[in-house]
């Protein structure tokens, strides 16, 4: 997992005036906790983190914020709430989560198939159920995605969880043994069935209004007669 660098400053003042000064001037206020830590008030600059946002692909956002003209400091962390306005988009606040180098963390990482699965090419859908996997490790070891080579899956095939391989000291912890992706057969219109009771009521039927038709035809010919 690569961390993307974000220069930042600290900020002096809170609130939302000083807050709408700061995005004014094209930054956005945000706040760096932590476990054990202060919380650090700071500000960073708006086209500087939407190009960082605009150009990740992944679901969470690992950085080194690099606090400081001077004396940098470098700290790592991963966006933990990203504030935005609902009608212009605009970035209104940023918060980052402070992780440790040598401290496992829980993160998401997406599930990718690969490959043209013979299953498919078959007429079968491939049905990704999980998109993404929890996963325990170290934020040096966070795998950018599990990638799944299906070419060789069948229409019925299925990968679980246990099938995943790992690399390093990563975890997956799952109490099941659950399904991540399967080959599905394509769903087929069925033609409702006309039960065999229904259908013999109806010949029953047709055939008792043409035998009460015969007879009445019968009888009125018979006092035409007389």
């Amino acid at each position: 997992m690569e961390f993307i660098e974000l220069n930042a400053d600290i900020r002096q003042s809170v609130g939302n005036g000083p807050a709408k000064a700061l995005r004014r001037d094209g930054r956005v206020p945000a706040i760096l906790y932590g476990p054990g830590k202060d919380a650090v008030m700071l500000s960073v600059s708006t086209s500087e983190l939407g190009n960082i946002i605009k150009d990740s692909s992944k679901g969470q956002l690992f950085v080194e914020i690099v606090i400081g003209d001077k004396a940098k400091e470098k700290r790592y962390a991963m966006v933990k709430e990203l504030q935005t306005s609902p009608v212009s988009r605009e970035i209104l606040h940023i918060d980052f989560y402070e992780i440790s180098m040598d401290r496992k963390i829980r993160v998401n990482v997406p599930v990718v198939a690969v490959g043209k699965s013979k299953g498919v090419e078959l007429g079968g859908v491939l049905n990704i159920i999980r998109r993404e996997l929890e996963v325990l490790c170290l934020p040096g070891e966070i795998p950018d995605a599990f990638e799944i080579d299906i070419t060789d899956m069948d229409v019925g095939d299925s990968v679980h969880v246990d099938e995943i391989p790992l690399m390093g000291d990563v975890e997956i912890q799952a109490d099941v043994n659950f399904t991540v992706l399967t080959i599905v057969s394509p769903k087929v219109e069925e033609e409702p069935e006309v039960e065999e009771e229904e259908l013999g009521d109806e010949i029953e039927g047709e055939g008792e209004e043409g035998a009460e038709a015969a007879s009445d035809t019968e009888t009125s010919e018979s006092e035409e007669d007389k």
